[in-house]
C-alpha cells in the first residue's frame, strides 16, 4: 500500500468542476530549504544598493501593468473576484509596487550630537532577512504585494506562503517578479498548514494574513522564536448612521460593504447600527439597496457579489442566517457555483453568533441604538475592532464625538472598505496583533533599528 501525498488544489468557486491548479506540497523540508536560498541570497539583494532595488521594484509594477487583463481575469477565475473589483486589485497592485520602488532612496536613520567630548551617535534601520509572509486568497494580488514590495525594498529576502485556494494567483504573480529579481529573492511556497509552520519556523520576520484562531498561533510561534511578527486577523465592523446622515448614501455605502465581492473581505461591513429615527428609512433603503444588488457570473462586469470561495462558505452563511427575520436576501441565487445572497436580518438576539463571530459571506445585521454614546457600544462590545464606518452630516461629531471607538480605522460617511496603502491599515483586538502594515509603517517593520557610537581613535574609555 502506498501513502497518498497531499496535493494543493484550487477550484473555480463559480464553476466548482473547474480545476484550475493540483500539484504537490513541497513538505515541511522543502519549506525549511527555500528559506535557506532565500537568506543565502539575501545579502547580494542588499548590497545592490538602493537604485538596483528601486529599478526591479519599478520593472514589477510595469510587468504588473503589462499582464493586468490576464492577471484579472485569472482573479475571476481562481478566487470568484467580481471583474469589476478584480481590475481595480491589479490595478491597485501595480500602485504598490511603484509606492514602494522609491522606498530604497528613504533615509535609513538619523546623525546625533554624543552628550559630552568628541564623536557622533548614529542611528540606522538594517533588514532582517528572510521575510515569510503567510496570506490569505480574497486579495490574491494586492495582499501578497504590500507584504512583499515593503520587504525587498528593505533588503530583505521575501518567502510568500499563499492560501491554498490562491496558489495559481500567486504562482503567476511570482513569475513576473522574479523576472525583475535575482534568484531566489522572491520565492512563492505552496502548500497548506505544514508548509506555513515550517516557514514561520525558519525565518527572520513574519506577517500573516488570515482567520484569528491561525493568526494567534502564528503570533504565539513567532514570539516564541523571539522574531518580529504582524497578524491581521477577523473583523466584525459595524457601520453607524446617525438621524442627520445622508440615508441614501449610507445605504448605498453600507450595502456595497455587506454585499461587494460577497463580502469575503476582513473590512466587510458585519453590523449595521441605526441611531435613534435613522432606523425605519435606513431599514427600507438598505434592504431595497440590498435587494438591487446584481449576483451572478464573476466574469461579467455588471456583477457585485459572486460565488464565496467554497462550499463550506456557503454553507456558513446560510447557517448564520437560519430562523432570524431577514429583511432582504437569505436565499442563494439558483445556478452552479457556491453562492449566497446578499442578506440583512434583524431582531438578533444578544450573544447570537452573528454577533461575536466573522461569517465572512455577504449577511449583515441592523441593531438599534438610543443615541451614539449607545452606538459606540455596541460597536465595541464585540471581540474585534478593524474598522468602523460612521454616516453624519455633523462635522463635530465626526472630528470630536468618535474617540471612544475601538477600532483601528474610522471612515466618515465612506464604506468600511477600501485601503488607502500609502497609510497603516490594522485594528485593535482581536483583529491585529503587532505594528500597522503598508505606508512607512510597513518599512519600520520589515526593519531592525541599530544605535552606533562613533568615537575617535584614541579618545580613552
Amino acid at each position: 500500500m502506498t501513502d497518498v501525498l497531499p496535493t494543493v488544489t484550487s477550484h473555480n468557486p463559480a464553476d466548482p468542476a473547474d480545476e484550475l491548479l493540483r500539484i504537490p506540497a513541497p513538505g515541511a523540508f522543502a519549506a525549511v530549504d527555500t528559506v535557506e536560498r532565500a537568506r543565502a541570497a539575501q545579502p547580494g539583494w542588499l548590497l545592490a544598493g538602493a537604485a538596483a532595488r528601486s529599478a526591479a521594484l519599478g520593472a514589477v509594477a510595469a510587468g504588473i501593468e503589462a499582464a493586468a487583463d490576464e492577471l484579472a481575469a485569472l482573479a475571476v477565475r481562481e478566487v470568484g473576484k467580481p471583474l469589476a473589483e478584480a481590475r481595480a486589485e491589479v490595478a491597485r497592485t501595480v500602485a504598490i509596487w511603484r509606492y514602494y520602488a522609491q522606498a530604497p532612496y528613504e533615509a535609513t536613520g538619523t546623525v546625533h550630537e554624543t552628550a559630552a567630548g568628541p564623536g557622533l551617535l548614529l542611528t540606522r534601520r538594517r533588514p532582517h532577512g528572510v521575510a515569510g509572509l503567510v496570506t490569505p486568497w480574497n486579495f490574491p494580488f494586492a495582499i501578497p504585494t504590500w507584504k512583499a514590495a515593503p520587504a525587498l525594498a528593505a533588503g530583505n529576502a521575501v518567502v510568500l506562503k499563499p492560501a491554498p485556494e490562491a496558489t495559481a494567483c500567486a504562482l503567476r504573480l511570482a513569475e513576473i517578479v522574479r523576472q525583475a529579481l535575482p534568484e531566489s529573492v522572491f520565492t512563492v511556497l505552496p502548500g497548506g498548514a505544514t508548509e506555513g509552520n515550517a516557514l514561520v519556523s525558519a525565518v527572520n520576520v513574519v506577517s500573516f494574513t488570515g482567520s484569528t484562531p491561525v493568526g494567534r498561533a502564528v503570533a504565539r510561534a513567532a514570539t516564541a522564536r523571539g522574531v518580529p511578527v504582524q497578524a491581521e486577523m477577523g473583523g466584525l465592523n459595524a457601520a453607524l448612521v446617525l438621524p442627520d446622515a445622508d440615508i441614501a448614501q449610507a445605504a448605498a455605502h453600507i450595502a456595497a460593504s455587506i454585499a461587494g465581492f460577497a463580502g469575503q473581505k476582513c473590512t466587510a461591513t458585519s453590523r449595521v447600527v441605526a441611531v435613534g429615527a435613522a432606523l425605519d428609512p435606513l431599514r427600507e433603503a438598505l434592504s431595497e439597496a440590498l435587494r438591487a444588488v446584481p449576483v451572478g457570473d464573476p466574469a461579467d462586469p455588471s456583477t457585485v457579489c459572486g460565488p464565496l470561495i467554497h462550499e463550506y462558505a456557503r454553507d456558513q452563511v446560510a447557517e448564520a442566517c437560519r430562523g432570524l427575520s431577514v429583511l432582504a436576501g437569505g436565499t442563494a441565487p439558483d445556478r452552479s457555483g457556491w453562492y449566497a445572497a446578499p442578506t440583512l436580518v434583524e431582531k438578533v438576539a444578544p450573544g447570537h453568533p452573528l454577533l461575536r463571530e466573522e461569517v465572512f459571506g455577504p449577511v449583515a445585521s441592523l441593531l438599534a441604538a438610543d443615541d451614539l454614546a449607545h452606538a459606540i457600544r455596541i460597536t465595541n462590545s464585540v471581540p474585534y475592532g478593524l474598522v468602523t464606518s460612521v454616516h453624519t452630516a455633523d462635522l463635530n461629531t465626526a472630528l470630536n464625538g468618535l474617540d471612544l471607538l475601538d477600532t483601528g480605522m474610522i471612515r466618515i460617511n465612506a464604506p468600511s472598505t477600501g485601503v488607502d496603502f500609502h497609510l497603516p491599515f490594522g485594528g485593535s483586538k482581536q483583529s491585529s496583533h503587532g505594528p500597522r502594515e503598508q505606508g512607512r509603517a510597513a518599512l519600520e517593520f520589515y526593519t531592525s533599528g541599530r544605535t552606533y557610537t562613533l568615537a575617535p581613535a584614541g579618545s580613552g574609555a
